[in-house]
């Protein structure tokens, strides 16, 4: 009963932002304002802030997300692999919450339309659409609680849209094969830590993979290293190396 008297209360562009998240989703959202906030970029947030509104940008719930998504694939990878070791766990688990692979997770539920961003931001490359993958599920964490959001991962997500043989079968170490490629090609590649950001008091890290004075490959995570093997991964993509 509650739920019909709120809904007459929504504003027809909110029915309509809930609509789509249902057909996305599977599910109803609760709390409205957390799944805006989810794919809210910066650029869109400072955009607001200069017309003198106050609008949150996704990384907040970024940050919450990465940590729910993390434990949830640890504790699946640890019980289908029974008999691997902690090494061949951890690699695993980066290569399904590597951005790349949430970019394309977030390409087939349709969420790369739904980003709020400044021209030019959405398309940049699979890193923002992976950002707000890992937004939303912190999204669904602050609405729906723990077990519903890990029911969610593990029924919406790895069952229908990952293919956990493949990953397992996929080379992932990007930086060491650019580095090997610029190597061959006599090319000046240098990684540049070009920005640290404090975020929920933790460091976000914005790398740049440069070639010859290039930038190729950008990305920005709270793990150092990650925020480079991302970087080169896009790189390896612009260059078109198979």
């Amino acid at each position: 009963m509650i739920r019909a008297v709120t809904a007459l209360f929504l504003s027809p562009e909110d029915k309509s932002f809930r609509r789509s998240l249902k057909n996305i989703l599977g599910f109803t959202p609760g709390n409205l304002a957390l799944y805006r906030k989810a794919f809210t970029h910066s650029s869109a947030a400072n955009q607001a802030k200069d017309r003198g509104v106050i609008k949150e940008s996704y990384e907040r719930l970024e940050f919450l997300g990465d940590a729910i998504l993390s434990a949830v694939i640890a504790d699946f990878l640890f019980k289908k692999f029974p008999f691997k070791d902690e090494g061949f766990l951890t690699k695993m688990r980066s290569r399904i919450v590597s951005r790349q692979q949430l970019g394309k997770l977030a390409g087939k539920f349709g969420l790369d339309k739904m980003i709020e961003a400044e021209n030019g931001v959405k398309g940049r490359s699979s890193s923002v659409s992976g950002d707000v993958f890992e937004a939303l599920i912190g999204a669904i964490y602050l609405d729906k609680g723990y077990p519903f959001t890990s029911a969610f991962i593990l029924d919406s997500i790895i069952r229908y849209h990952l293919d956990i043989d493949e990953i397992e079968s996929v080379d992932s170490d990007y930086k060491s094969k650019l580095i090997e490629w610029a190597q061959k090609n006599k090319k000046d590649l240098r990684f540049k830590l070009v920005e640290e950001k404090i975020i929920a008091n933790q460091k976000l890290f914005v790398v740049e993979a440069t070639i010859d004075g290039e930038a190729l490959g950008r990305s920005e995570s709270f793990s150092k290293k990650k925020a480079e093997q991302e970087s080169a991964a896009i790189a390896i993509m612009s260059l078109g190396i198979s």
